[in-house]
Order: C-alpha cells, then structure tokens, then sequence
C-alpha cells in the first residue's frame, strides 16, 4: 500500500515545509473497499458498517527501511446476515467511523466475503511505503 490521501498529502506537506501543526491520530484502522477509495476518498464502497463488520484498529511496527508494516493480525468478521462482496481495497483512516482517509491500496488477492467468512490481514502483511 502506497497511496497517500489528498488530505494526508496536504496535512504533510504543511506541517514539513510551512510549519503548521499537524498531530497525528492517536489511533489508525483498517477499512474494507469493494473498489478503490481513491485519493480523495470519493469512491471505493467500504463495506457497511454492520453485519459483522467494523474497522480494525492497527498495531504497527517501528518503521524501518521506508516502511511500516502491521505488528498483530487483523480479523474482520465473520459477515453475518448479507454478503460483504469482493474485496479489493483496503484503507487506513484516523477514526474508527467517518474520519479522514490516510492511506489506500490494492489487496493482494480478493476475497468474495459471504455470510460465515471472515478477512484477515497477517502480521507484517499490511504494509505502508513512503517513496
């Protein structure tokens, strides 16, 4: 996962080079896509909340070699009365709902949740790269 939001770019780039505060979150989560959120959070169809899901708060690793990546597994699920889709996308948010778009990118390989399914993200599987 590579892509940084609109509003990550924005909120860096001032805190780094006119110095405005920025704080960071006090915590970050995962969310499911059915397609891409996009810079802008504009699309990209996070499963609803209900049914079995909700985002995942994220426990990370020290950043080493330009990179972070997860330091505990995620779980989300199991889907319980309707199926969540096809998982394409996944994204990191400052707010466990609602809240601003930080990171975004492409699973790996999707994964058709149906009612009983559960998806989850192994340690060190959910990496984040500045370039």
């Amino acid at each position: 996962m590579a892509a940084a939001s609109d509003y990550l770019e924005l909120k860096l780039l001032d805190h780094v080079l006119r110095n405005t505060s920025y704080t960071s979150p006090s915590a970050v989560y995962c969310s499911l896509h059915t397609g891409s959120p996009g810079d802008d959070n504009g699309g990209g169809n996070e499963v609803p909340s209900g049914r079995g899901y909700t985002r995942q708060a994220i426990t990370n690793a020290a950043a080493a070699s330009g990179q972070i990546a997860n330091s505990a597994i995620l779980t989300f699920g199991p889907c319980s009365t309707t199926d969540w889709g096809v998982i394409s996308h996944i994204g990191i948010y400052d707010a466990s709902t609602s809240g601003n778009l930080l990171f975004h990118g492409a699973v790996t390989t999707t994964k058709n949740i149906q009612v009983g399914d559960s998806f989850q993200i192994a340690i060190g599987n959910l990496i984040v790269t500045l370039a």
